[in-house]
């Protein structure tokens, strides 16, 4: 596979972020790692080499972006208003920079989204936030509601970054076109926070996909699974 590696300056986080691409052409896809992770942890629990046939083939293109977890929601030094706000620098970083930049480079109008536990709510929350960027969502033993981040803390910027309270009120017709997965498995600690937004989603009857794996735990090797298969579907 073709790996490369980028470091810039972004303007929306006045600081470095960096990244790894995997691929030269095909469906743009932004991948998150988990909580605090780095953007080479998707490549060091192998769940790149899970899907290396769809890059080498040209059929995707895969953006490894880096966290600022331990800056926002993770940053318990911080304030909780302090921890969205950051949040929100990053969010607007993947909007008006990593997005447009994927797009470009592959041609395709929107982006898929992905990531496994933590990194499933930086999926979910970015394509419902911004389903004009967004073609398809891939949770994988995703949490949603970030309130148990926040210390009893709450307020707008909080609610429109937490997509269990968010969803229920949009009525973005992006929304009902969204190819959406969540994935999660009989034995993930995050199933009861899958089951939720399912619920909330089909209130809404926001079409999506709630993959239940049966004997699988909260783990890489349930992943390694679940990623080329949703990989598939698009």
């Amino acid at each position: 596979m073709k790996e490369q590696y980028y470091k810039w300056y972004s303007q929306q986080l006045s600081t470095d972020i960096e990244m790894l691409v995997y691929g030269d052409r095909g469906y743009p896809v932004i991948l998150f790692p988990t909580s605090m992770g780095r953007y080479y942890e998707n490549k060091d629990f192998k769940l790149i080499d899970s899907v290396s046939w769809f890059v080498e083939e040209g059929l995707v293109k895969i953006y490894c972006i880096d966290s600022i977890d331990n800056l926002s929601w993770y940053n318990k030094a911080a304030h909780p208003s302090e921890r969205v706000k950051n949040h929100i620098w990053y969010d607007n970083m993947l909007y008006h920079e990593l997005a447009p930049w994927a797009i470009h480079e592959t041609g395709v109008g929107k982006v898929c989204v992905a990531g496994c536990s933590f990194g499933g709510y930086h999926a979910a929350n970015f394509a419902f936030k911004h389903p004009d960027k967004v073609s398809h969502m891939f949770s994988m033993s995703g949490a949603f509601d970030i309130k148990t981040q926040l210390d009893g803390f709450y307020n707008d910027d909080a609610y429109f970054n937490n997509p269990v309270d968010f969803v229920q009120n949009s009525s973005d017709p992006a929304l009902w076109q969204m190819k959406i997965i969540l994935g999660t498995s009989e034995h993930d600690i995050c199933k009861d926070a899958n089951i939720r937004l399912s619920e909330i989603l089909s209130r809404k009857n926001i079409p999506h996909w709630l993959d239940i794996r049966p004997d699988a735990v909260h783990d890489w090797p349930v992943w390694r699974e679940m990623f080329p298969h949703y990989l598939s579907l698009i």
